[in-house]
C-alpha cells in the first residue's frame, strides 16, 4: 500500500537527485576540458573554439573564474532564447518538430490539472466512498481519496467526471488540430524552401523485374525512356558493394594513422618507425610514414580493381535503382504514382537523403518483403504478451510483502520508514525501468529485418513498436497484474458478481505507482540527460586511450541525434497516463506537467548544443504522433465509462458514449484535412522548380 508520505518521499529523491543533477552538470560545463563534451554541435560546425589552448596548465582543467558559478542556471533561459525559426536553420524541422511534442504535453495538461483539481479533486476528496465501501479487502491509501474511487456508487457526482471528461476531450482535440495544422504548414514551407539537392529531384525504384535480353541499367533507362520521357535525366542502380566499403574503410583508418604520425615527425623532428606485426608488437620494424603510404597505395589499387569488379559483375548488381528527373515536378508524379499495371513491380517513392538511406535493404524483393513482415509480426505479438510474466513476477519481488517472503531475514531493515517508504514509493519503478533497457536495440533489429529502406522509417517503426509495448505492458500490464496480485485475498473472499466492481475499484488506485514512475523514469531521467555522464566519460576514455587526430576526437565527441525511436515512445506513455487519469486520479497531473516542462527546457538545450540530427525526413513522423494522443484520449474515455459502469451510475454513463464517436470522427477529419501533406508533395509547389 503506497500512502501519501510514501510518494512524498520518492518526490523528495527525485526532486534532490534532480537538482543534484543539474547543479554537477552546471559545474561540469564550466571546466574548459569538458566542453567538447556539452558544446559538441557548434565545435562539428567549426562556430566554437577549443578553450583550453593558450591557457596556464591549471586553468586547462578547471575554470578559476569564481563569478561563472554564481550563474550555474543560466543554461536554462539560454535554451529557450533562440527563436523558433533560426532553431529550425540550427538543428532541422526534425528536431524543433520532436520538441512541439513536449510542448502540446504542456499545452494539453496546464489548463485541464488546473480545472481537475478545481472542479473533482474536491469532488472526490469531500466524498466517503471508500470508507464505506462494501469491498472490504481493497488495499487503498490516503491519496486514493483524490481518486474518483473514493465517490459513492451510484452518486450525482459523477455528473462533475462526465462534464469534465467532455471538457478535457475537447480541449485536446482544438489543441491537436491547431497543432497538426501548424506542423503541416511548416513541414511544406520547410521543403519548398530547401536548397535544391539531388535527393529532391530522385526517386527510389524497387523491386526492378529481370529480364534476360537486358541488364538491369539497360532496363531502368528504357523503362523511364518509355513512360517519362520528356522528364528522365539520369539514374544509378544500387550495387552490392560490401566488399569495396570495407576496403574504403581500411583507406580511411590508415590515412588517419598516416596524419598522426605525420604530426608527430613535426613535433619531434624524429621519423617515427612501428613494427608490422599484430598490433605492432613484434615483427619487421619500418618506417612508420613510409609503412602507411605504401599501404594506402595498394588500397588505392585495390578500390579501383574492386569498382571495377563490382561494375562489371552482373550478380553484384542490385534490383534497386535511384532515379533522377529534371523537374521536382516530375520527381513527384513518379514518387506517387503506380507506374506499371502489376503493383508489385517497378515500386517508386521518393529517395531518401543520402544520410537516410539504409542501403541494405534496398535490394530485398517484394514478396520476401512480405514474409518478413510477417515474421515479425508474429514475434513482436510473443515478444510483447510473453513479457508480462516476467514484469509482473519482478514487480511482487519488488514489493514490501515479495522482499519478506523472498528474503525474511531482510525484515527489521525493511520495517525502518525511510526504506519502506524507499521500497513502496521508488523500487517498483527503478525495476521496470531496468527491464526495458535493451528493448529498443531488439526493436530496431527487428525494423531492420522488415526491411524498410531508410533510417527514418526504421525508427517510426520501432517507435510505434515500442509505444504498443509500453500500452500493453507498462499500462495494461502494470493495472491487471497490479491488481491480481495486490487485491488477491478480496477476490478470493467475495462472491463472482463482485469481481467487475473490484477492478472498476482498483483501477484508479494503481495510479501511485504510476506517479512514482513518472518521478523515476520522467523526472530523474530528464535530469540525468542533461548531466551526460556516459558521453562524457566515454569521450575522456577515447581522448585519452585513442585519439590521434582531430578527426578521432570529433568522432570520439558525437553524441549522436535525440533518438526518436526511444523518446517518442516514452513520451506517448505520458500522454496516456496523462490522459487516462485525468478524470479519474487528477493527483497524476502536475507529475506529468512537470515532466513535459522539465523535459522541454532540457532537449531544448540538447537539441542547440550537443544532438546532431543523423537525417532530416521533414516531420513525416507527425501523423504517427498526432494518432497515438488520439488513442490515447479514446482509451481514457473507454476507462471512465468502465469504471462509472463498476460504480452503478447508469443514468450518467451513457452520456460518455459520444466521446469516443467524437473523437474518432475528430481523428479521421484531421487525417484527410492534413496527413497528406506527410506523405506526398504538392505539384502546385514543385511544378517549376529545376535541376541544374
Amino acid at each position: 500500500m503506497t500512502t501519501l508520505s510514501d510518494i512524498g518521499v520518492a518526490a523528495a529523491i527525485n526532486i534532490s537527485t534532480a537538482l543534484l543533477f543539474f547543479v554537477a552538470f552546471a559545474i561540469l560545463r564550466l571546466q574548459p576540458w569538458n566542453d567538447r563534451v556539452y558544446f559538441p554541435k557548434w565545435y562539428l560546425k567549426g562556430l566554437r573554439t577549443d578553450p583550453v589552448h593558450g591557457r596556464a596548465l591549471v586553468s586547462k582543467f578547471i575554470n578559476l573564474d569564481w563569478r561563472a558559478y554564481l550563474s550555474f542556471l543560466n543554461w536554462m533561459p539560454e535554451a529557450l532564447r533562440m527563436p523558433e525559426p533560426e532553431l529550425i536553420d540550427h538543428a532541422g524541422l526534425d528536431s524543433v518538430v520532436y520538441l512541439r511534442i513536449y510542448l502540446i504535453g504542456l499545452k494539453i495538461f496546464i489548463p485541464i490539472a488546473f480545472l481537475a483539481w478545481i472542479v473533482l479533486v474536491p469532488v472526490n476528496w469531500t466524498s466517503t466512498g471508500l470508507e464505506g465501501s462494501q469491498i472490504k479487502n481493497i488495499t487503498s491509501s490516503n491519496i486514493d481519496k483524490l481518486s474518483v474511487s473514493n465517490v459513492h456508487r451510484g452518486s450525482e457526482r459523477f455528473w462533475g467526471h462526465i462534464v469534465m471528461a467532455y471538457a478535457f476531450t475537447f480541449w485536446t482535440c482544438y489543441v491537436l488540430l491547431k497543432e497538426y495544422g501548424k506542423v503541416a504548414t511548416m513541414r511544406l514551407g520547410f521543403l519548398a524552401a530547401e536548397k535544391r539537392r539531388p535527393d529532391q529531384f530522385t526517386v527510389l525504384v524497387r523491386n526492378i523485374p529481370p529480364d534476360p535480353d537486358e541488364s538491369v541499367s539497360e532496363l531502368v533507362e528504357h523503362f523511364f525512356l518509355v513512360n517519362h520521357p520528356d522528364h528522365y535525366l539520369t539514374h544509378q542502380v544500387v550495387y552490392d558493394a560490401n566488399k569495396l566499403a570495407k576496403l574504403v574503410e581500411k583507406k580511411k583508418k590508415f590515412k588517419n594513422w598516416l596524419v598522426y604520425y605525420q604530426n608527430k615527425l613535426e613535433r619531434t623532428s624524429k621519423r617515427p618507425e612501428i613494427k608490422t606485426g599484430f598490433l605492432g608488437l613484434w615483427g619487421k620494424k619500418v618506417d612508420a610514414i613510409d609503412h602507411h603510404i605504401t599501404e594506402i597505395d595498394k588500397l588505392s589499387k585495390e578500390i579501383v580493381e574492386e569498382r571495377e569488379n563490382v561494375t562489371n559483375d552482373p550478380k553484384a548488381i542490385m534490383p534497386a535503382a535511384f532515379v533522377s528527373f529534371k523537374t521536382r515536378w516530375a520527381a513527384a508524379v513518379c514518387a506517387q504514382t503506380q507506374q506499371t499495371r502489376n503493383p508489385t513491380l517497378w515500386l517508386t517513392e521518393w529517395a531518401p537523403e543520402p544520410r537516410d538511406v539504409y542501403w541494405r535493404n534496398l535490394p530485398i524483393p517484394y514478396v520476401s518483403l512480405t514474409v518478413r513482415r510477417l515474421i515479425i509480426a508474429v514475434t513482436f505479438f510473443f515478444l510483447t504478451f510473453f513479457f508480462m510474466i516476467p514484469i509482473a513476477f519482478v514487480q511482487t519481488l519488488a514489493s514490501l510483502d515479495g522482499i519478506q517472503k523472498a528474503a525474511p531475514w531482510l525484515k527489521p531493515l525493511v520495517d525502518i520508514p525511510f526504506i519502506k517508504s524507499f521500497i513502496q514509493g521508488f523500487l517498483p519503478g527503478i525495476v521496470l525501468k531496468l527491464f526495458l533497457i535493451f528493448l529498443p536495440t531488439i526493436l530496431m533489429i527487428m525494423s531492420k529485418f522488415e526491411g524498410f529502406g531508410s533510417i527514418s522509417s526504421l525508427e517510426r517503426r520501432s517507435a510505434s513498436r515500442y509505444y504498443l509495448f509500453n500500452f500493453v505492458n507498462i499500462f495494461l500490464g502494470n493495472i491487471l497484474t497490479g491488481t491480481a496480485f495486490q487485491q488477491l485475498s478480496s477476490f478470493i473472499h467475495q462472491p463472482a458478481d463482485q469481481y467487475p466492481v473490484t477492478i472498476g475499484t482498483a483501477i484508479p488506485l494503481k495510479a501511485s505507482f504510476f506517479i512514482t514512475y513518472i518521478m523515476v523514469d520522467g523526472w530523474a531521467s530528464i535530469a540525468a540527460e542533461v548531466l551526460m555522464l556516459k558521453p562524457l566519460i566515454v569521450y575522456h576514455l577515447k581522448n585519452f586511450f585513442l585519439v590521434k587526430t582531430e578527426k578521432d576526437r570529433e568522432e570520439a565527441m558525437d553524441p549522436g541525434s535525440i533518438g526518436f525511436n526511444t523518446g517518442e515512445p516514452r513520451i506517448q506513455l505520458y500522454f496516456l497516463l496523462g490522459l487516462v487519469y485525468a478524470a479519474v486520479t487528477p493527483a497524476v497531473l502536475p507529475f506529468i506537467t512537470v515532466f513535459f516542462g522539465l523535459a522541454y527546457l532540457v532537449f531544448r538545450h540538447q537539441i542547440i548544443n550537443v544532438y546532431n540530427q543523423e537525417y532530416e525526413s521533414g516531420a513525416a513522423f507527425w501523423p504517427d504522433v498526432h494518432f497515438r494522443i488520439v488513442m490515447a484520449l479514446i482509451v481514457s474515455q473507454i476507462v471512465l465509462m468502465g469504471l462509472l459502469t463498476t460504480k452503478k451510475a447508469a443514468s450518467s454513463t451513457p452520456f460518455l458514449i459520444v466521446l469516443p464517436i467524437l473523437t474518432i470522427w475528430f481523428h479521421r477529419y484531421c487525417k484527410g484535412r492534413f496527413e497528406s501533406a506527410f506523405v506526398k508533395f504538392p505539384l502546385q509547389v514543385c511544378q517549376f522548380v529545376f535541376c541544374d
